[in-house]
């Protein structure tokens, strides 16, 4: 292929693998493969561009990976807007200095909505990591919706979802807890820590694959600093108390930033995460309650609403409980939230929704007007038959 100066664009596609990566970042052959398959626009090629990798996201800078340097650069002008993960190419500008050109496709993607209640904005976390290990302690109440909802978010990000129970060395509970997180996670692996005392380092760490990239979520004072303390070797995390009156604690991780690991994977810690409300989560609704929804898909009807239809499906399996009534509200409550986000940037979706409740509200009109004029005709036929006697 020829662009319009006459050069070959193909010139342009260097082969990444003679270049230096951030290896201490998961710069690898599958990742060098990856910048093969998307080399930066031809009117930045240049001999000298270099892999990265997106360490940490700060206000004003982004502090990158590059080879076995890390840079503070600024944002990019025209690559769009980095998040901690991403793999990206740098190269000069033109005062001679390194500046991000492009930012490659994400294999994997964490996002939420956006915390204010208005917004209809995805937010993304993080990029590019391979496992999600949702971070439950021990030592705290298990919130079923919450842990449910975090699950079908990791699912939706294209990694791979793993429950880490933390603390268990500070509960007499924690078997029971780890039941029932195991049968709240719906076929998701579940490992049991201790990072006290090192039990469970070893089988976390076999979920990953060789230099993969776990990202760590879970709500303030869950144990994530000392469990990164842990699967490092040694304290690159501050740890906070956690108040014994509701269980919060301090916010000792600050940014989402990746932390290397001694055996060449990479950890991403993240900030506490208060609430986590669902953005377009479809794929992850599918495979967290896959149950849910074959059961749905055997009603009688395709416009089954699930109450009190004949030969509702759901219905049966909750009154022979089969199906767990927690379990179907949930997936209630979180199809409502995707649904009602939907409406706000789909015109389409909204117009659906108010012809659906415009012929609720006619089909209960008719249904009033009709109960008024039986009622009336009963009272009609009444004073008829008082007259006659």
């Amino acid at each position: 292929m020829i662009n319009s100066s006459g050069t070959s664009l193909d010139s342009f596609a260097v082969s990444t693998s003679n270049r230096e990566g951030p290896a201490q970042y998961g710069y690898s052959a599958a990742a060098a493969r990856h910048f093969d398959a998307h080399p930066p626009e031809h009117h930045h090629s240049s001999q000298q561009n270099e892999p990265g990798r997106v360490v940490r996201v700060d206000r004003n800078l982004v502090l990158t990976a590059v080879g076995t340097e890390l840079l503070h650069l600024p944002y990019p002008l025209d690559a769009g807007v980095p998040v901690t993960g991403d793999w990206v190419w740098i190269g000069p500008n033109r005062a001679g200095d390194r500046q991000i050109i492009g930012i490659l496709p994400r294999r994997s993607e964490l996002s939420r909505k956006r915390a204010f209640a208005d917004s209809s904005a995805a937010q993304v976390l993080a990029a590019n990591m391979d496992v999600v290990g949702v971070v439950v302690p021990v030592d705290r109440p298990l919130t079923h919706n919450r842990l449910e909802r975090t699950l079908v978010a990791a699912w939706d990000s294209g990694a791979v979802p793993l429950v880490i129970i933390t603390k268990a060395d500070l509960a007499d509970v924690a078997d029971d807890v780890v039941g029932k997180v195991i049968l709240q996670a719906a076929g998701v692996d579940v490992v049991t820590t201790s990072a006290e005392n090192g039990d469970g380092i070893d089988e976390l760490l076999a979920h990953l694959p060789p230099h993969g990239t776990l990202l760590l979520l879970g709500p303030s004072g869950a144990g994530k600093s000392t469990l990164i303390n842990a699967l490092v070797g040694h304290q690159v995390q501050h740890t906070g108390e956690v108040r014994a009156g509701d269980f919060k604690g301090k916010h000792t991780t600050t940014s989402r930033e990746l932390v290397p690991l001694p055996n060449g994977a990479v950890l991403m810690d993240t900030p506490g995460v208060r609430g986590f409300g669902l953005f377009d989560a479809d794929e992850g609704m599918g495979e967290m309650f896959g149950d849910v929804e074959e059961l749905a898909g055997r009603c009688r009807f395709s416009d089954c609403a699930h109450l009190r239809e004949p030969g509702c499906a759901v219905q049966a399996a909750l009154a022979d409980g089969t199906l767990d009534e927690r379990r179907w509200i949930s997936y209630g409550k979180l199809q409502r939230e995707i649904a009602a986000l939907a409406r706000r940037t789909d015109a389409a979706a909204r117009r659906a929704y108010q012809r659906e409740w415009h012929q609720k509200v006619v089909v209960a009109g008719k249904s009033q007007r009709s109960a008024e004029r039986d009622s009336s005709e009963r009272r009609e036929e009444q004073r008829s038959q008082r007259k006659r006697r």
